[in-house]
């Protein structure tokens, strides 16, 4: 019986990762197995605005170099988030870390992959966003390194 791919989301700290010393084999290893369709990356209108909003065209152009399915932000996703805040998961200066929980969330992923070690991939942070989603009734998707998915 053959597998459902696993449904990835993409964080920017990923996209980043891949050109840099520390991060890049895990990351190279993930984009890898992305373009050899072994799992799907998704991302959303928040990762690209994000890359806009100062990222070098050479990370920007990472991107070209995958399929994936991306998604616009919807009036669910934003109210998850008002969740998260609410409780003060993240401080409003982290908005969009949060933000990205909740997208990953309402599109119902299996993983959400990340390099943010203070607001994402933090098991504190994990089990107050999770909390808040089995309360609201969502689903809580895997908060992953890239590094925890390539070696599965």
């Amino acid at each position: 019986m053959a597998m459902n791919k696993l449904r990835i989301y993409v964080e920017n700290s990923v996209i980043g990762g891949y050109f840099e010393k520390e991060f890049e084999t895990p990351t190279k290893l993930l984009f890898e197995m992305f373009r050899k369709d072994i799992y799907i990356p998704v991302i959303s209108q928040h990762v690209l605005a994000e890359l806009c909003q100062g990222a070098p065209d050479y990370v920007i152009n990472l991107l070209t170099t995958i399929k994936y399915e991306v998604y616009e932000l919807t009036n669910t996703m934003d109210e998850l988030k008002n969740r998260y805040m609410e409780q003060r998961i993240v401080s409003k200066r982290y908005e969009d870390d949060a933000l990205h929980i909740a997208i990953a969330t309402i599109l119902k992923v299996d993983a959400l992959v990340s390099w943010n070690f203070k607001h994402i991939v933090n098991l504190n942070k994990i089990n107050l966003f999770n909390s808040v989603n089995i309360r609201e009734g969502y689903k809580t998707p895997e908060i992953r390194t890239p590094q925890e998915v390539v070696i599965l």
